[in-house]
């Protein structure tokens, strides 16, 4: 979760570099850590230092990040062409690489090219069964398609690995509530008050799901008898 300091910090650099007042490097790399999503600023001003030899030389090994930060952004914006140039020079540079290769599957996701993309990953995950994020791109894919059994499906096998996720518990959760499946919801939430017990926002939406699935099954499955008076 980003700070109330951070946020302002990230605005800040955020006006200086659009306004032309440099720092484009440093607001890229607090992006970065701050892992928030800026993808068309992100595509502006890391192309700006990409394209310039000059800028992009002085970057050193981080050169290759801005590609990769650059890659997803375009995929983001939907600017193909440019997520597809960087792919290829991350390729170039590093032609064994996983990590390139989870940006191949993800070019394949934003062309729609969902039965390429889902082979790419399986591939992936043969070599390394403990890839979070490509489980993630996984449950992302089904999402999109609008397969939301087979998302929860995806969440609850990757859960079976990653216990702890305490994100992937809430997108579950979500999910579920979507579906007006009140009792999986509920299960999800009571992990993650097992897991983290002093966070209020878990106990409140265990609360919220409690009187949700009560008005339910009141309303819907088992209804108050409704009696008609004839009295004048």
């Amino acid at each position: 979760m980003v700070s109330k300091t951070e946020e302002t910090q990230l605005s800040n650099l955020e006006t200086q570099v659009d306004n032309g007042g440099g720092g484009a490097w440093e607001y890229l790399s607090l992006v970065r850590k701050l892992k928030v999503r800026r993808s068309d600023r992100v595509l502006k001003h890391g192309l700006s230092i990409l394209n310039d030899p000059k800028k992009r030389s002085s970057l050193g090994p981080d050169e290759w990040t801005l590609y990769e930060q650059v890659a997803v952004a375009a995929m983001d914006c939907q600017s193909l062409d440019v997520a597809k140039d960087c792919i290829k020079v991350l390729q170039k540079k590093f032609p064994e690489s996983k990590r390139v290769g989870r940006l191949e599957g993800m070019l394949l996701e934003a062309k729609g090219a969902w039965a390429e993309a889902e082979k790419a990953y399986s591939s992936l995950l043969e070599d390394n069964p403990l890839d979070q994020v490509i489980h993630k791109r996984r449950v992302a894919m089904s999402k999109a398609q609008g397969n939301v059994s087979v998302a929860i499906e995806w969440l609850n096998k990757y859960l079976e690995i990653f216990m702890a996720d305490h994100d992937a518990w809430r997108e579950l959760a979500e999910i579920y509530v979507s579906l007006q499946m009140y009792k999986q919801a509920a299960f999800c939430y009571e992990e993650l008050i097992l897991s983290q017990p002093m966070v209020p926002l878990f106990h409140l939406a265990y609360a919220d799901l409690d009187m949700i699935g009560y008005w339910y099954w009141r309303q819907f499955l088992h209804p108050l008898p409704v009696y008609v008076s004839y009295s004048v």
